[in-house]
Order: structure tokens, then C-alpha cells, then sequence
């Protein structure tokens, strides 16, 4: 049963707030409304696998460090999978 709502995007905050800080909720938010057309706390688990691409994209814009934007992406694939290894 995939996770819904607020708690895989309270989860996905969490994951993204070492990286970015306080421009967290503007990069997600923007991920999610902008390429899977839907309300940010609507996100379920499952979809989150249509995001890492563009994540990891968005990420390399942001730093110029792989091994960043590897731990990060990591990361959100641990969530897609509904791990909570990590987080």
C-alpha cells in the first residue's frame, strides 16, 4: 500500500533540508506541483519515482558536487521504496 499525503512529503522535507536549508519547501513544492501537476502534500511514494530524474537534474543546477547529488538521490530512492533506512 503505497504511503500518502503529508507524511511522504513531511518524509522528502526532511531527507532535502541538509542539502538546500531554508529553500527546501520552495525546490520540493516546485518538483511536485511543476512535473507531477499535483498538490504538494498529495504526494504519495509511488510517485515519487517520476520525480528522481528531475531532482537529480535540478540538484547538479545546484552544486557542482557528484557525490552530493549521489548521497541525495540515494536518499530519495531509500523513500520511493517506502524505506525509512535513512531517514
Amino acid at each position: 500500500m503505497a504511503l500518502r499525503n503529508k507524511y511522504v512529503y513531511d518524509k522528502l522535507i526532511k531527507i532535502t533540508i541538509p542539502y538546500l536549508g531554508p529553500s527546501t519547501y520552495r525546490f520540493i513544492d516546485r518538483q511536485i506541483i511543476n512535473h507531477l501537476g499535483i498538490e504538494p502534500e498529495k504526494l504519495r511514494d509511488t510517485e515519487i519515482k517520476d520525480l528522481i530524474d528531475w531532482m537529480r537534474l535540478s540538484m547538479s543546477l545546484l552544486t557542482e558536487n557528484d557525490q552530493t547529488v549521489k548521497e541525495y538521490i540515494q536518499e530519495i530512492e531509500l523513500l520511493a521504496r517506502g524505506s525509512d533506512e535513512k531517514i
